[in-house]
């Protein structure tokens, strides 16, 4: 219950989802925590909550996008905890059935700017923070769409990008004690996913999915982005954590 005690999170896209299982699994693990999402009733509602239960968290409105929210957040982040310690970079958009035939440039340059240009911004922001702390981690959430092909130009380029601009980072920040990881999730029901459970032949597409037969769930995302956040990771930078139930190992 302590892998994370006195450490201090940032986490976006925590809404719902990935980026909610992870807020709440560092909370319980000791981390003080500010969750961020540009859905800020739907954030609040479930972060209030958690409060009233003991944990130490807050909240604040975070557009990726927006490099004035980012300052705001970090700044809110310091007001309150003194340092920042954790970066996980889990916004993100997919826009299903974008093939590169009828893509617009608008859609592409909105998932290029939330799931790449977001990241650098977080990252870029957070960095003299990190620094002047002598050590952090960052955890991009990336996808299996950045290992392999088929889930649309737009969202594929995005994921691999962030995936290499993990790698370039930790390369960079090494000598700073910060370490920069990726981690690839295959098929999670999030309310970004729910498409999928909702096609009459569900079951099916699921089972053919990966090996495992099923989809996964945000608790075993987080789980992931827990190990990669605490010192227990202290001799990894620059990997690649896929949880995927098997997809990519065919």
């Amino acid at each position: 219950m302590n892998r994370l005690k006195d450490k201090v999170a940032i986490v976006t896209g925590a809404a719902g989802g990935i980026g909610e299982a992870i807020a709440r699994l560092f909370a319980e693990e000791g981390a003080k925590v500010l969750a961020t999402d540009v859905q800020y009733n739907k954030l609040g509602a479930w972060v209030n909550e958690a409060k009233n239960a003991g944990a130490q968290i807050e909240f604040a409105e975070l557009d990726v996008t927006a490099r004035d929210d980012w300052g705001a957040v970090i700044a809110k982040a310091i007001l309150l905890f003194g340092k920042v310690d954790i970066l996980i970079n889990n916004a993100g958009r997919y826009y299903p059935g974008t093939a590169t035939e009828n893509i617009t440039v608008e859609i592409w340059d909105k998932i290029i700017a939330i799931n790449l240009t977001g990241a650098f911004n977080g990252t870029q922001l957070v960095l003299p923070h990190m620094r002047k702390a002598r050590g952090g981690s960052i955890v991009n959430i990336s996808s299996i769409a950045g290992l392999v092909g088929g889930n649309g130009p737009a969202y594929t380029a995005s994921k691999g990008a962030l995936r290499l601009l993990t790698k370039d980072n930790a390369i960079e920040f090494a000598k700073d004690n910060i370490r920069v990881n990726s981690i690839h999730p295959g098929g999670v029901l999030t309310p970004m996913t729910e498409f999928i459970t909702a096609d009459e032949h569900s079951e099916e597409i699921i089972k053919n999915m990966c090996p495992m037969g099923r989809i996964g769930t945000p608790a075993e995302i987080a789980y992931g982005a827990l190990y990669l956040a605490s010192d227990e990771a202290s001799y990894v930078t620059g990997s690649e954590l896929v949880i995927d139930g098997g997809l990519t190992a065919r």
